[in-house]
């Protein structure tokens, strides 16, 4: 029987391209100080729509970052993917000659691709009255797994290569899969998180119909309000996070700086409803469990969970069910924050982000606030540390991060504090 030494996996990269900044200082910075990223959209005419606000990315100047002749190859999902990508392995200074890039890989995620480029060519299909005359780059363009592609030819990056498709579980999911990928001696390196743009046409519409996005167009910065009594649905953001998970024993070698290390993941399934989470949080409940066991730490290690809370009605309160079932006792002396309610759901791009703001807060032992929250709704506990408000300081030495989507998809990571031996 072939026996396995799991490696240990630290993090020496990150990048973020956010509704509340457009690099990871910008965001953290903005996310202590609980700014709201959301305003009116601007991608286009909403006087048809029932939400017209999002937390949209500000600034963005493509041109920035790429030739133009490139950007046109590129869906807005892919051009946020390289921003972020760019970021984190800069940081990590993966760039440099010397390295094996052949054992470096890309995992990268998105829920649903290029979804202008789809809606764009639809258009243009249907009002040239179907006659089939198609941009050749509209199906390079579209599907998901291309921002892994090009951030891999970018970089020469020729290690694993592929994308997570899990709803809002995206990110993470990637995560899991590099975390995997590199203690089983796979990869040395592996840029792993996710990017969305899906402030479009179609998108808006789409979850309009779900009924899933706020509609409070008269108050759009407190319309993401976690757990609040008032919560009438998510408000769309969209962007791109970057992390660049390492082999420790590689990260040292090399003499990367070391933000933290990955300790634990875990996927699983509600196998319940196609838009709705379990009603207690089985799914999710299991997911943290079995994460907590793939780190081999007690529930009383844990110090902050980042919460997928959206601001739904369903959702929020399931999620609380779930982690007060998960740690018992010591649930009341977690602090427990929902980041969205600043940055907006950035879809299959939240998990990544939300993995920062966790690696970030075990850093300077500060916790991100839940803003906008001002009674708390039918069933929510009163005696869990919600972060309401303001960021608080604490000692982070363990920090999870939930995400959940569609289908059931949860996937759950644990950041711990890096201490040099």
């Amino acid at each position: 029987m072939r026996t396995v030494t799991l490696k240990r996996v630290v993090v020496t990269g990150l990048g973020a391209l956010t509704p509340i900044g457009n690099d990871v200082n910008t965001f953290w910075n903005n996310m202590k100080a609980g700014v709201s990223g959301a305003g009116p959209i601007t991608k286009f005419d909403t006087t048809e729509f029932k939400t017209k606000f999002a937390c949209e990315v500000k600034g963005f100047e493509v041109e920035k970052y790429m030739e133009k002749k490139e950007a046109r190859k590129m869906d807005c999902f892919t051009q946020y993917a390289m921003v972020a990508a760019q970021e984190a392995v800069i940081d990590a200074g993966l760039d440099k000659e010397g390295i094996d890039k052949t054992k470096i890989g890309v995992i990268w995620a998105s829920g649903n691709g290029g979804m202008l480029t789809f809606e764009e060519q639809i258009v243009e299909f249907t009002q040239a009255n179907f006659v089939p005359k198609f941009n050749p780059f509209f199906i390079p363009k579209l599907i998901c797994d291309i921002a892994a592609g090009q951030i891999a030819m970018k970089y020469g990056f020729m290690g694993v290569n592929f994308c997570t498709v899990s709803a809002c579980a995206s990110s993470t999911s990637a995560l899991v899969d590099a975390f995997n990928y590199i203690r089983l001696g796979k990869a040395n390196a592996i840029v792993a998180g996710g990017s969305e743009a899906p402030v479009t046409r179609a998108g808006i519409a789409g979850f309009n119909a779900l009924k899933a996005l706020s509609t409070r167009n008269e108050d759009h910065t407190s319309a993401s309000r976690p757990f609040d009594v008032d919560r009438d649905g998510f408000v769309m953001g969209e962007g791109a996070g970057a992390i660049i998970l390492e082999e420790y024993e590689h990260a040292i070698a090399r003499g990367a700086t070391i933000y933290g290390e990955m300790i634990g993941g875990a996927m699983t399934c509600d196998a319940y409803h196609l838009t709705a989470t379990h009603p207690e949080g089985m799914g999710a409940r299991l997911g943290m469990e079995q994460a907590l066991e793939d780190a081999e730490i007690a529930t009383t290690d844990v110090d902050y969970i980042n919460s997928h809370t959206t601001s739904t009605p369903v959702g929020d309160l399931s999620e609380l069910k779930a982690i007060v079932t998960a740690f018992g006792d010591h649930a009341q002396k977690l602090n427990i924050s929902a980041t969205k309610s600043m940055t907006g759901h950035l879809l299959g791009a939240a998990g990544a982000i939300e993995a920062i703001a966790c690696i970030k807060a075990t850093q300077e032992d500060i916790i991100p606030p839940t803003i906008n929250t001002t009674v708390l709704g039918e069933g929510i506990p009163t005696n869990l540390n919600l972060t309401l408000g303001k960021a608080q300081h604490r000692t982070v030495n363990v920090a999870m991060s939930n995400t959940f989507g569609f289908g059931g998809h949860n996937a759950i990571v644990i950041f711990k504090k890096y201490k040099t031996n």
